[in-house]
């Protein structure tokens, strides 16, 4: 498997941000770690070998970044009004840096699929519908869309416009709502112990009352919040590309 590091210095973030990529051709996946991890976890957990044949098939590229969420939301002694702005920075960080370091890598039409598990499943699916002009879908892992979850029950407008939860149901502008109806969501959640299907479940409903598109997928109780079961996801998601 082909494999690089990148890393700069992010004027958003005032800090080196690593980057790796796998893989040479195909839409890329954009990789955001779980809780407090980093942006070799799912190359350490295994992942990244679960979709060898996609990435050195060419039908994929991988490329996975930092959180700042201990810097953030899971910071223990920031206050969460600053665990906030922090994480805005983050989200710009995403749009303004990673992005365009992919188009340059890859090409502009090169479709970039934001995934994640655990934390990372919020923060790929926030990222998607707050830019569904920049990006063309999200792959979401047992997730939870409701950042007050994380905060709580912290609440002002950083946390509401980061809770997908809270802004989906507001969205009324038509070009923003097309876009997001012309990219490919995916939900996905076992339900044994320490997954919470409900909250999929929930956030499926939240999409299917804006005429969204997306798939819901609840596995069975032998599936636990843990890395065999994203490494089963994963493949099942990618088996038709």
């Amino acid at each position: 498997m082909h494999r690089e590091i990148h890393h700069w210095y992010s004027p958003n973030l005032n800090k080196e941000m690593p980057l790796s990529a796998y893989g040479h051709y195909g839409p890329v996946l954009l990789l955001i770690p779980t809780a407090a991890a980093d942006y070799l976890e799912y190359e350490r957990f295994g992942l990244l070998e679960s979709i060898r044949p996609w990435i050195d098939g060419g039908k994929v590229k991988v490329m996975s970044i930092d959180s700042i969420n201990r810097e953030s939301w899971l910071s223990e002694d920031m206050p969460y009004a600053l665990r906030a702005r922090r994480h805005e920075e983050w989200n710009r960080y995403v749009f303004d840096e990673v992005v365009p370091f992919i188009r340059r890598h890859c090409s502009e039409e090169t479709p970039i699929y934001p995934c994640g598990a655990s934390f990372g499943a919020l923060h790929a699916m926030n990222l998607f519908l707050k830019r569904p002009d920049l990006l063309q879908g999200a792959m979401s892992f047992s997730g939870v869309y409701n950042l007050m979850e994380y905060t709580k029950g912290y609440y002002d407008d950083l946390v509401y416009f980061n809770s997908p939860s809270h802004y989906v149901p507001q969205m009324h502008d038509h070009k923003t709502l097309e876009r997001i109806r012309a990219g490919k969501i995916v939900l996905a959640t076992g339900s044994g112990a320490y997954e919470d299907p409900n909250a999929s479940r929930m956030f499926g409903d939240v999409l299917q009352s804006k005429a969204i598109p997306h798939l819901l997928s609840i596995w069975g109780p032998e599936w636990t919040h843990d890395w065999p079961t994203w490494k089963a996801m994963m493949p099942w998601i990618l088996k038709d590309y």
